[in-house]
């Protein structure tokens, strides 16, 4: 076990009767993945993941940002998945793909950042076309995201159609479950749209945020028989249809601001592991 996670581990241990370490803490301390089988365990936003495979950093078609979060970690169908849509993404004309965050090495609740990524199954890829995939280390942390959107309902110049059609690609992907992208992107997409589109555009939900990157969900792969995949299915939610419908409208209304959450626990980040699956705790103890 890697000193970090064990030192977590043991001040975990040493807690007062009835107080419990953040999830996030011990996950994020952990530098390493399992050995062993790849299984994503339990639900996007509440499970972790034995044998992740890192994406590596550099490659001829991507690169990995933000690399000192240690969260280019992903289930082996997510990390092919990424490279291959990086080739495809060349014959758009893109030089290649920033890839952002996919998980920590163990899966789990994050100590910053998303309330997802928590076993392999997700990914951020940025909408920023890449100049160059000779960045350094520290030119990963620093460089800035870019929005495609012009105001809260429009999007600006800077979508294109080859943005267009990298979604599309990823979308028509039968690896992949949705895809997490601003209302008014979708909006935009579905502008365009013909009634053959509707089978992988319906894949496109829209979320808040996700102006300058798209977070990619993949199903639950065969053989993980602990991941939870997550329902209603997109079918479901647009009825068969492409979702460019009222139910996408209705995130571009003006809406008044969100009630106040209850204190405890509405964040994964302030999740215990007691509030995981079971599996979790042997996870954080497998070497």
């Amino acid at each position: 076990m890697i000193r970090s996670l064990a030192v977590a581990l043991s001040l975990a241990l040493a807690l007062p009767a009835g107080a419990e370490t953040p999830a996030s803490t011990l996950f994020g301390a952990a530098s390493t993945s399992t050995h062993g089988a790849a299984q994503a365990i339990g639900f996007y936003s509440r499970g972790c993941a034995t044998g992740l495979v890192p994406l590596p950093e550099t490659g001829p078609t991507w690169q990995a940002m933000r690399l000192s979060r240690n969260r280019n970690w992903g289930q082996p169908e997510m990390v092919a998945f990424l490279q291959q849509l990086s080739v495809a993404a060349t014959k758009m004309g893109w030089q290649g793909l920033y890839i952002g965050d996919i998980a920590q090495p163990r899966g789990g609740p994050a100590p910053s950042g998303h309330a997802s990524h928590q076993t392999g199954l997700d990914a951020d890829i940025w909408l920023r076309m890449p100049d160059t995939l000779r960045l350094s280390p520290a030119a990963r942390e620093d460089l800035p995201f870019v929005s495609v959107l012009r105001d809260r309902r429009t999007v600006n110049a800077y979508w294109t159609p080859r943005h267009r059609a990298l979604v599309q690609s990823a979308a028509m992907d039968p690896r992949v479950d949705r895809i997490f992208l601003n209302a008014a992107i979708k909006m935009e997409m579905c502008r365009t749209a013909t009634p053959a589109d509707a089978a992988w555009l319906q894949k496109i939900r829209p979320a808040a945020g996700h102006d300058e990157h798209m977070h990619v969900r993949l199903r639950c792969p065969a053989g993980s028989r602990t991941c939870a995949p997550q329902t209603p299915s997109v079918a479901e939610l647009s009825q068969g249809g492409s979702g460019c419908d009222a139910s996408l409208a209705s995130w571009l209304e003006d809406r008044p601001a969100p009630a106040p959450s209850a204190p405890a626990r509405t964040h994964p980040r302030e999740y215990a592991l007691s509030d995981l699956p079971a599996q979790c705790s042997a996870v954080l103890r497998a070497r």
